[in-house]
């Protein structure tokens, strides 16, 4: 079990513009589980329709194709929340979840969080906007797919991480240095192809693996790439 000094929902972004007191009320609704490493938190196809925030930890998105392979759809970290959408339509789970590190999770049932969306308009708002952003990147991820080679796709997915890790107009550092497994899950390849990629544009100058950082020293040239190949 969790300490019960963790057993809190401060720092969920879903719930922080919540008063203090509705915040301590979610809480008391909520019970709360610990999850080691690699430990499978939600089962895909399960009819549980409880929602997730995770306290501590992160945890993984996942589907399997009919083969084993696993299919990386999204990291949850500390902060976040998973398992909304069979929360709101009840139907069943549309993805497996795993703990990528150790977990401590409050977990809260489909009529409580249900009633905490009805009576707070900056909870519903995040949701839908959080519904949004789930279409738009499987959106792009599609389009990904069906129009980009998998040495672009290993390429887009770099392009992404280092927008959201810029460091200026035109470099980026992502931490922790991204695993080539993680990336080929990601968007659907070998993690050899990923290595290929990575040495080709680590011999063109565009990425540099140091020490504890994986720099992108030319997130201009990664992006005309991906926009020379999408036709933009």
């Amino acid at each position: 079990m969790p300490d019960r000094d963790t057993e809190n929902l401060e720092g969920i972004a879903l719930l922080c513009d919540l008063p203090q007191r509705a915040l301590i009320d979610a809480a008391k609704n909520c019970r709360w589980r610990s999850y080691g490493a690699n430990e499978q938190i939600i089962d895909r196809q399960s009819e549980a329709t409880d929602v997730f925030f995770v306290r501590e930890g992160c945890a993984r998105v996942v589907n399997y194709s009919i083969s084993g392979r696993e299919i990386t759809l999204d990291d949850i970290g500390c902060g976040g929340h998973f398992g909304e959408l069979a929360a709101i339509d009840g139907q069943p789970r549309s993805a497996s979840v795993m703990a990528l590190t150790h977990c401590s999770v409050a977990i809260m049932t489909q009529e409580r969080f249900l009633d905490l969306v009805d009576q707070n308009p900056s909870v519903a708002l995040k949701v839908m906007r959080g519904l949004a952003s789930i279409i738009r990147n499987s959106t792009e991820r599609i389009m990904d797919l069906s129009t980009l080679a998998a040495n672009n796709r290993v390429q887009a997915d770099l392009l992404r991480q280092a927008l959201n890790n810029l460091n200026g107009d035109n470099s980026a550092s992502i931490s922790p240095i991204p695993v080539h497994a993680d990336i080929a899950s990601r968007v659907s390849t070998t993690r050899e192809t990923v290595a290929r990629v990575m040495n080709d544009l680590a011999r063109q100058g565009i990425v540099e693996r140091q020490k504890n950082i994986f720099v992108v020293q030319d997130v201009n040239r990664l992006q005309e790439m991906i926009d020379e190949v999408r036709g933009e």
